[in-house]
């Protein structure tokens, strides 16, 4: 009704789970934009990183919204994936990485999506802890730090969008969701959906820290993929 873009950042195994059996409906009734991590187009590589049988789920679940006009030609039905790298590395070129996933997902699966994004992992939560259980938080934080590009700035998703938590609550983004940080300035009210104005949002800082170089290091993060283009490589998942 306020003729909002929504998105809906989804866990393709949800889909499955006891309970949320009418998820997959309710998101294609809605016409809620969907946005689906898959680490990879190879099974080994998925399930080494998220656990057994995740890759089989996320087929599943990927063919259910198919099934619903995801991704089809002329439905409005926007299915897109996001990619990170297995490693303390920045992500390879997007637009090549795309074909693959594209063109292997289709053969393999008969499965269609509209656009692949290619993020930076955040030095965050489970990545963070791993990163310095290994000895790698320092090196991984300077590689970004270095990877910066002013450029990036401008398109930045904490510009332009707003993350909203399970219990209606904003925030910058979801890296700061993950971490606990409220939009706004510290020791303010939360602000809450039900709040929202223009008014209330005028002139309210973005907080940032230093996982934000995740977003401004080497093509750019954002929820639409990379900021800019990169000379293409030959594509992998296995990075």
């Amino acid at each position: 009704q306020r003729g909002l873009r929504v998105i809906d950042r989804c866990n393709l195994t949800i889909l499955e789970e006891p309970g949320q059996e009418d998820l997959a409906d309710f998101l294609a009734a809605h016409r809620v934009e969907v946005v689906a991590s898959l680490p990879c187009y190879l099974e080994e590589n998925v399930d080494r990183q998220r656990g057994k049988g995740t890759f089989d789920g996320s087929i599943r679940g990927l063919q259910t919204l198919n099934a619903l006009g995801y991704a089809a030609p002329g439905s409005g039905l926007v299915l897109n994936l996001v990619f990170n790298p297995q490693g303390p590395t920045l992500p390879p070129p997007q637009a090549p990485l795309a074909a693959a996933y594209r063109q292997h997902l289709g053969d393999q699966f008969g499965i269609a999506f509209n656009d692949l994004f290619t993020l930076s992992n955040m030095p965050i939560q489970r990545f963070g802890s791993m990163l310095i259980s290994r000895g790698q938080f320092n090196s991984y934080m300077q590689l970004l730090r270095d990877a910066h590009r002013d450029e990036n700035l401008e398109q930045v998703m904490c510009r332009k969008l707003l993350s909203i938590d399970w219990q209606g609550y904003l925030h910058d983004c979801d890296f700061n969701q993950q971490l606990g940080l409220p939009l706004g300035t510290p020791g303010r009210r939360r602000l809450h959906i039900s709040e929202v104005t223009a008014a209330a949002l005028d002139g309210c800082p973005i907080r940032v820290a230093d996982h934000c170089y995740g977003c401004t290091a080497g093509q750019g993060s954002s929820c639409g993929g990379a900021l800019a283009d990169e000379v293409a490589a030959a594509p992998s998942c296995g990075a």
